[in-house]
């Protein structure tokens, strides 16, 4: 091995440092040769805090300063959570492996006295920023107030009592990864509330010519969460979704076949479309765009367009 240095770039959040930490670790461990460096970025998603994710707009919130940073080879390879991964890349950098998936589940931290979601009073008050949890929380319970927080992991666990809040939403793989499993009130099941598009698993992104690094770091990937989260992602490209819009989608595998269930709603989780399709893992991709479209015969078009407050997508 003739690489003797290997940086990479990162957010600076707790979480995403974790992320970064994990992989240099498993290259250390692999590589006991290579010296990895972490660089540290901030992305637009990072500068702006005071206003709900949904609102900010644009693609790649957390990513484009680093894919910026790779292409100027001042970082060799990126570590992303996957869910903040735009499904377009700029020309010259690729996604290479996604690891094996955590926890897809999004996790409920409660007010005390609850332990469930429909333990919360009527009228509760729940945070997120995501449009996708709210939609489908509204979709069971219409009488919940939703609440936007931004911030870290730790930022919005604090929030419950800062803000009055009966729970937080937020992703199970963070709090397992943080340390933080023991604040867990309930786990949602996926069939209540479909996970964020690629959700538990890291993505790590390079520049697609660079053969030795790609070598290197090409045993991250792990074959089943790649195959599901390619299918999620297709589902999502075909709908021109970002990571803020009310869309969902959750793809297992078992042995040669992939389920793949996929959701689109409005904000307020009135008018919500989902479905369910299996297939063999060798067709993920394909079914992805397959599913998204018949999503939009279902009618998914009309409710993105209003989503989105432009005619994306035309009869």
């Amino acid at each position: 091995m003739a690489l003797r240095t290997l940086k990479i770039g990162t957010r600076a959040s707790a979480l995403a440092l974790w992320q970064a930490n994990w992989v240099k670790s498993e290259l250390e461990k692999r590589y006991p040769d290579l010296e990895v460096t972490l660089v540290k970025i901030k992305t637009q998603g990072d500068k702006i805090l005071d206003v709900p994710l949904a609102m900010v707009g644009g693609k790649g919130l957390f990513v484009k300063e680093i894919q910026e940073a790779m292409l100027r080879k001042e970082v060799d390879i990126a570590v992303h959570s996957m869910k903040d991964v735009p499904t377009f890349f700029p020309e010259g950098t690729g996604l290479r492996c996604i690891t094996e998936r955590e926890d897809p589940r999004d996790i409920l931290v409660l007010k005390e006295g609850y332990k469930e979601l429909n333990d919360i009073r009527q009228g509760g008050r729940i945070g997120t920023s995501s449009l996708r949890r709210k939609a489908q929380l509204l979709n069971l319970r219409p009488d919940l107030e939703m609440v936007d927080i931004r911030g870290n992991v730790q930022t919005r666990i604090n929030k419950l009592s800062e803000d009055n809040l009966d729970a937080v939403v937020l992703a199970a793989a963070g709090m397992h990864r943080l340390g933080f499993g023991d604040q867990i009130g309930a786990y949602l099941d996926p069939k209540t509330c479909l996970p964020a598009i690629g959700q538990g698993a890291l993505g790590l992104e390079s520049r697609i010519d660079d053969d030795e690094i790609n070598a290197l770091i090409d045993f991250f990937n792990h074959p089943p969460t790649a195959c599901a989260v390619i299918a999620e992602r297709a589902v999502l490209a075909t709908l021109e979704g970002g990571c803020q819009v009310p869309i969902a989608a959750f793809g297992t595998v078992t042995g040669d076949q992939l389920e793949l269930t996929a959701l689109v709603s409005d904000v307020e989780g009135q008018r919500m479309l989902k479905k369910t399709v299996t297939c063999h893992v060798d067709e993920a991709e394909a079914t992805g765009v397959a599913l998204a479209k018949e999503l939009l015969t279902m009618g998914a078009g009309e409710i993105l367009n209003e989503v989105y407050g432009c005619e994306t997508f035309k009869d």
